[in-house]
Protein backbone atom coordinates (compact mmCIF):
# COMPACT_ATOMS: atom_id res chain seq x y z
CA UNK A 1 0.00 0.00 0.00
CA UNK A 2 1.74 3.38 -0.96
CA UNK A 3 2.13 6.19 1.62
CA UNK A 4 -0.82 8.49 2.41
CA UNK A 5 -1.55 11.86 4.04
CA UNK A 6 -4.67 11.03 6.25
CA UNK A 7 -5.95 14.41 5.67
CA UNK A 8 -5.52 18.09 6.84
CA UNK A 9 -3.89 18.34 10.13
CA UNK A 10 -3.74 22.02 11.05
CA UNK A 11 -3.56 25.42 9.54
CA UNK A 12 -1.76 28.37 10.37
CA UNK A 13 -2.31 31.82 9.83
CA UNK A 14 -1.34 35.88 10.67
CA UNK A 15 -2.85 38.33 13.24
CA UNK A 16 -1.63 41.60 14.11
CA UNK A 17 -4.13 41.57 16.67
CA UNK A 18 -4.13 38.38 19.19
CA UNK A 19 -6.69 40.40 21.75
CA UNK A 20 -9.18 40.76 18.89
CA UNK A 21 -8.16 37.26 17.24
CA UNK A 22 -8.58 35.99 20.86
CA UNK A 23 -12.30 37.31 21.35
CA UNK A 24 -13.21 36.19 18.17
CA UNK A 25 -12.23 32.62 17.72
CA UNK A 26 -13.45 31.89 20.84
CA UNK A 27 -16.38 34.55 21.42
CA UNK A 28 -17.45 34.15 17.51
CA UNK A 29 -16.64 31.08 16.25
CA UNK A 30 -17.27 29.16 19.74
CA UNK A 31 -13.59 27.48 19.38
CA UNK A 32 -11.59 26.14 22.20
CA UNK A 33 -8.04 27.56 22.97
CA UNK A 34 -5.72 24.42 23.54
CA UNK A 35 -2.57 26.41 23.66
CA UNK A 36 -1.48 29.54 24.83
CA UNK A 37 2.50 29.30 23.35
CA UNK A 38 5.29 31.29 21.42
CA UNK A 39 6.22 30.96 17.51
CA UNK A 40 9.48 28.75 18.30
CA UNK A 41 11.53 30.88 16.18
CA UNK A 42 10.01 34.21 17.16
CA UNK A 43 9.56 33.78 21.24
CA UNK A 44 8.40 37.59 20.95
CA UNK A 45 5.30 36.41 19.01
CA UNK A 46 2.21 34.34 20.28
CA UNK A 47 1.26 30.99 18.89
CA UNK A 48 -2.57 30.77 19.51
CA UNK A 49 -3.76 27.14 18.70
CA UNK A 50 -7.71 26.89 18.41
CA UNK A 51 -9.21 23.45 18.28
CA UNK A 52 -12.49 21.52 19.03
CA UNK A 53 -13.15 20.39 22.40
CA UNK A 54 -11.04 17.56 22.31
CA UNK A 55 -7.98 19.28 20.76
CA UNK A 56 -8.15 16.92 17.99
CA UNK A 57 -5.69 16.30 14.76
CA UNK A 58 -7.57 17.73 12.04
CA UNK A 59 -9.65 20.88 14.46
CA UNK A 60 -6.18 23.18 14.90
CA UNK A 61 -6.86 26.71 13.23
CA UNK A 62 -3.37 28.41 14.59
CA UNK A 63 -2.08 32.50 14.53
CA UNK A 64 0.88 34.00 14.71
CA UNK A 65 0.96 36.97 16.47
CA UNK A 66 3.54 39.40 14.17
CA UNK A 67 3.08 43.42 14.00
CA UNK A 68 2.19 43.67 10.49
CA UNK A 69 -0.25 45.31 7.86
CA UNK A 70 -2.81 43.83 5.82
CA UNK A 71 -2.56 41.03 3.63
CA UNK A 72 -2.14 41.70 -0.42
CA UNK A 73 -4.36 39.55 -2.02
CA UNK A 74 -3.59 37.08 -4.91
CA UNK A 75 -2.32 33.92 -6.50
CA UNK A 76 1.05 31.86 -4.93
CA UNK A 77 -1.24 31.45 -1.47
CA UNK A 78 -3.49 30.07 0.38
CA UNK A 79 -6.98 31.77 -0.58
CA UNK A 80 -10.01 30.09 2.14
CA UNK A 81 -10.10 27.92 4.96
CA UNK A 82 -12.70 25.10 5.41
CA UNK A 83 -14.03 25.28 8.55
CA UNK A 84 -16.32 21.72 8.63
CA UNK A 85 -19.97 22.11 10.44
CA UNK A 86 -22.72 19.03 10.63
CA UNK A 87 -25.63 19.96 8.17
CA UNK A 88 -26.69 22.32 5.77
CA UNK A 89 -29.00 23.94 8.87
CA UNK A 90 -26.26 24.30 10.47
CA UNK A 91 -25.03 26.25 7.77
CA UNK A 92 -27.82 28.14 7.93
CA UNK A 93 -28.02 28.79 11.91
CA UNK A 94 -24.06 30.54 10.92
CA UNK A 95 -25.77 32.80 8.84
CA UNK A 96 -28.28 34.04 10.85
CA UNK A 97 -25.51 33.98 13.95
CA UNK A 98 -22.95 36.45 11.48
CA UNK A 99 -25.81 38.95 10.58
CA UNK A 100 -26.46 39.09 14.18
CA UNK A 101 -22.73 39.78 14.92
CA UNK A 102 -22.26 42.14 11.64
CA UNK A 103 -19.44 39.65 10.70
CA UNK A 104 -18.61 39.89 6.99
CA UNK A 105 -20.35 36.81 4.83
CA UNK A 106 -21.89 36.21 1.98
CA UNK A 107 -25.46 34.12 1.51
CA UNK A 108 -25.55 30.25 1.85
CA UNK A 109 -24.93 28.78 -1.62
CA UNK A 110 -24.30 24.78 -2.75
CA UNK A 111 -20.26 24.84 -4.01
CA UNK A 112 -18.52 21.76 -4.96
CA UNK A 113 -22.33 19.85 -4.31
CA UNK A 114 -22.07 21.12 -0.31
CA UNK A 115 -24.07 23.64 1.33
CA UNK A 116 -21.44 26.71 1.75
CA UNK A 117 -21.25 29.63 3.72
CA UNK A 118 -18.29 32.40 3.18
CA UNK A 119 -17.16 34.67 5.63
CA UNK A 120 -14.54 36.57 6.74
CA UNK A 121 -13.00 37.79 10.40
CA UNK A 122 -12.25 41.68 11.60
CA UNK A 123 -8.56 41.43 9.06
CA UNK A 124 -9.91 39.58 6.23
CA UNK A 125 -9.22 35.94 7.38
CA UNK A 126 -11.12 34.52 4.70
CA UNK A 127 -12.96 30.92 5.37
CA UNK A 128 -15.93 28.86 4.52
CA UNK A 129 -18.45 27.00 6.49
CA UNK A 130 -18.98 23.61 5.00
CA UNK A 131 -21.69 21.15 5.59
CA UNK A 132 -19.45 17.60 5.94
CA UNK A 133 -22.62 15.68 6.08
CA UNK A 134 -22.81 14.26 9.52
CA UNK A 135 -20.74 11.47 8.98
CA UNK A 136 -17.11 12.66 10.68
CA UNK A 137 -17.02 12.68 14.87
CA UNK A 138 -17.61 15.52 16.77
CA UNK A 139 -15.99 16.78 19.67
CA UNK A 140 -17.99 19.59 21.28
CA UNK A 141 -16.52 22.15 23.71
CA UNK A 142 -18.85 22.16 26.69
CA UNK A 143 -18.03 26.06 27.75
CA UNK A 144 -18.50 27.10 24.06
CA UNK A 145 -21.29 30.06 24.00
CA UNK A 146 -22.22 28.25 20.57
CA UNK A 147 -24.86 25.28 20.97
CA UNK A 148 -22.85 21.47 20.34
CA UNK A 149 -25.16 20.77 17.40
CA UNK A 150 -23.66 23.89 15.40
CA UNK A 151 -19.93 23.96 16.50
CA UNK A 152 -17.21 23.86 14.32
CA UNK A 153 -16.15 19.98 13.95
CA UNK A 154 -12.65 20.90 12.61
CA UNK A 155 -10.65 21.58 9.12
CA UNK A 156 -11.11 21.32 5.44
CA UNK A 157 -11.55 21.58 2.89
CA UNK A 158 -8.35 23.96 1.99
CA UNK A 159 -8.26 25.87 -1.07
CA UNK A 160 -4.94 27.00 -2.82
CA UNK A 161 -4.66 29.66 -5.33
CA UNK A 162 -2.15 29.15 -8.06
CA UNK A 163 -1.34 30.69 -11.65
CA UNK A 164 0.00 27.16 -12.94
CA UNK A 165 -0.85 24.06 -11.66
CA UNK A 166 1.09 21.80 -13.93
CA UNK A 167 3.76 21.35 -11.76
CA UNK A 168 1.65 21.68 -8.37
CA UNK A 169 -0.33 18.84 -9.63
CA UNK A 170 2.40 16.61 -10.36
CA UNK A 171 3.41 17.12 -6.50
CA UNK A 172 0.19 16.85 -5.13
CA UNK A 173 -0.37 13.07 -7.39
CA UNK A 174 3.26 11.91 -8.08
CA UNK A 175 4.88 12.62 -4.83
CA UNK A 176 2.20 13.62 -2.18
CA UNK A 177 -0.17 10.28 -3.54
CA UNK A 178 -3.15 12.46 -3.50
CA UNK A 179 -5.84 11.78 -5.87
CA UNK A 180 -7.00 14.25 -8.51
CA UNK A 181 -11.40 13.65 -8.42
CA UNK A 182 -12.83 16.56 -9.82
CA UNK A 183 -12.96 20.27 -11.08
CA UNK A 184 -15.46 23.15 -10.34
CA UNK A 185 -16.03 26.86 -11.77
CA UNK A 186 -14.44 29.08 -8.84
CA UNK A 187 -17.26 30.63 -6.95
CA UNK A 188 -15.47 34.00 -7.04
CA UNK A 189 -15.80 33.66 -10.70
CA UNK A 190 -12.18 33.66 -11.63
CA UNK A 191 -10.61 30.60 -12.41
CA UNK A 192 -11.23 26.72 -12.24
CA UNK A 193 -10.93 25.10 -9.11
CA UNK A 194 -9.56 21.36 -8.91
CA UNK A 195 -10.21 19.06 -6.37
CA UNK A 196 -7.66 16.50 -4.54
CA UNK A 197 -8.04 14.16 -1.77
CA UNK A 198 -5.90 12.06 0.55
CA UNK A 199 -6.76 9.01 2.56
CA UNK A 200 -10.24 7.67 3.13
CA UNK A 201 -11.34 11.56 1.71
CA UNK A 202 -14.33 13.58 2.57
CA UNK A 203 -14.01 17.23 2.61
CA UNK A 204 -11.38 16.83 5.73
CA UNK A 205 -9.20 15.58 3.62
CA UNK A 206 -9.19 17.97 0.62
CA UNK A 207 -7.43 20.39 -1.07
CA UNK A 208 -8.90 22.44 -3.29
CA UNK A 209 -6.54 24.16 -6.15
CA UNK A 210 -7.80 27.11 -7.91
CA UNK A 211 -6.27 27.83 -10.81
CA UNK A 212 -6.31 31.75 -11.33
CA UNK A 213 -3.33 32.75 -13.61
CA UNK A 214 -4.17 37.06 -14.06
CA UNK A 215 -4.26 37.45 -10.45
CA UNK A 216 -0.85 39.47 -8.95
CA UNK A 217 1.25 37.29 -6.75
CA UNK A 218 0.04 37.45 -2.78
CA UNK A 219 1.82 39.64 -0.11
CA UNK A 220 1.58 37.74 3.45
CA UNK A 221 0.32 40.16 6.47
CA UNK A 222 -2.55 39.78 8.72
CA UNK A 223 -5.19 37.94 7.06
CA UNK A 224 -3.05 35.99 5.27
CA UNK A 225 -2.34 32.06 5.95
CA UNK A 226 1.13 31.03 6.59
CA UNK A 227 1.09 27.40 6.11
CA UNK A 228 -1.26 24.59 6.15
CA UNK A 229 -0.05 21.38 7.74
CA UNK A 230 -1.48 17.53 6.37
CA UNK A 231 -1.72 14.74 8.92
CA UNK A 232 0.88 11.74 9.21
CA UNK A 233 -0.34 9.14 11.87
CA UNK A 234 3.04 8.94 13.64
CA UNK A 235 6.89 9.70 13.33
CA UNK A 236 7.73 6.32 11.52
CA UNK A 237 5.39 7.58 8.73
CA UNK A 238 7.19 11.04 9.01
CA UNK A 239 10.18 9.57 8.69
CA UNK A 240 8.98 7.49 4.97
CA UNK A 241 7.66 11.10 3.95
CA UNK A 242 11.20 12.58 4.58
CA UNK A 243 12.78 9.87 2.37
CA UNK A 244 9.89 10.26 0.02
CA UNK A 245 10.39 14.16 -0.70
CA UNK A 246 14.28 12.81 -0.68
CA UNK A 247 13.85 10.66 -3.16
CA UNK A 248 12.00 13.12 -5.64
CA UNK A 249 15.04 16.08 -4.82
CA UNK A 250 12.18 18.17 -3.35
CA UNK A 251 14.10 20.49 -0.81
CA UNK A 252 12.52 19.93 3.30
CA UNK A 253 13.50 21.76 5.88
CA UNK A 254 14.18 18.25 7.26
CA UNK A 255 12.49 17.18 10.50
CA UNK A 256 11.33 19.44 13.29
CA UNK A 257 10.84 18.53 16.66
CA UNK A 258 7.68 20.90 17.54
CA UNK A 259 6.99 18.81 21.09
CA UNK A 260 3.26 18.92 20.48
CA UNK A 261 3.56 17.13 17.03
CA UNK A 262 6.58 16.88 14.77
CA UNK A 263 7.30 18.49 11.74
CA UNK A 264 8.11 18.33 7.79
CA UNK A 265 8.02 21.62 5.71
CA UNK A 266 8.61 22.26 2.10
CA UNK A 267 7.29 24.11 -0.70
CA UNK A 268 5.09 23.10 -3.24
CA UNK A 269 6.04 24.42 -7.34
CA UNK A 270 4.01 28.00 -6.61
CA UNK A 271 6.28 28.70 -3.53
CA UNK A 272 3.21 27.96 -1.11
CA UNK A 273 4.70 26.43 2.68
CA UNK A 274 3.23 22.80 3.14
CA UNK A 275 4.06 20.43 6.08
CA UNK A 276 3.49 17.06 7.43
CA UNK A 277 2.58 16.38 11.12
CA UNK A 278 2.73 13.69 12.98
CA UNK A 279 -1.26 12.93 14.89
CA UNK A 280 0.96 13.26 18.26
CA UNK A 281 1.38 13.14 21.07
CA UNK A 282 -0.59 16.20 20.95
CA UNK A 283 -1.47 19.17 23.59
CA UNK A 284 -2.14 17.32 26.19
CA UNK A 285 1.41 16.17 26.77
CA UNK A 286 2.21 19.16 28.75
CA UNK A 287 -0.81 19.95 30.58
CA UNK A 288 -4.40 18.36 31.40
CA UNK A 289 -6.81 18.03 28.58
CA UNK A 290 -9.26 19.87 31.52
CA UNK A 291 -7.31 23.24 31.26
CA UNK A 292 -5.80 23.56 28.00
CA UNK A 293 -4.79 26.84 26.73
CA UNK A 294 -5.19 28.30 30.24
CA UNK A 295 -1.61 29.42 30.70
CA UNK A 296 1.41 29.99 29.01
CA UNK A 297 2.98 26.52 27.71
CA UNK A 298 6.49 26.39 26.70
CA UNK A 299 8.50 23.43 25.34
CA UNK A 300 11.03 21.97 27.17
CA UNK A 301 13.53 23.74 24.86
CA UNK A 302 11.83 27.39 25.98
CA UNK A 303 11.37 27.06 29.76
CA UNK A 304 14.37 28.01 30.67
CA UNK A 305 13.95 31.28 29.29
CA UNK A 306 10.15 31.64 30.99
CA UNK A 307 10.48 34.46 33.12
CA UNK A 308 12.57 37.15 29.67
CA UNK A 309 9.48 35.45 27.47
CA UNK A 310 6.84 36.04 29.36
CA UNK A 311 8.38 39.74 30.33
CA UNK A 312 8.18 40.71 26.09
CA UNK A 313 4.19 38.89 25.69
CA UNK A 314 2.06 41.82 25.67
CA UNK A 315 -1.36 41.16 27.65
CA UNK A 316 -4.18 38.81 25.90
CA UNK A 317 -7.03 40.17 28.03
Amino acid sequence: MSLQLTGIHHLTAITANAPENLRFYTGTLGLRLVKKTVNQDDTTAYHLFYADGQATPGTDLTFFDWPVGREGRGTHSISRTGLRVGSAETVRWWKSRFDELEVASGEVAEIDGRASLDFEDGEGQRFRLVDDGGLAPSHPWERSPVPSEHQIKGLGPITISVPDISNTALVLTRVMNMAELRSYPSPDGVGEVHVFSMGDGGPAAELHVAVQPDLPAARQGAGAVHHVAFRAPDVEALHRWTERLGEFRLPSSGEVERFYFRSLYFREPNGILFEIATDGPGFAVDEPMETLGESLSLPPFLEPKRAQIEARLKPLE
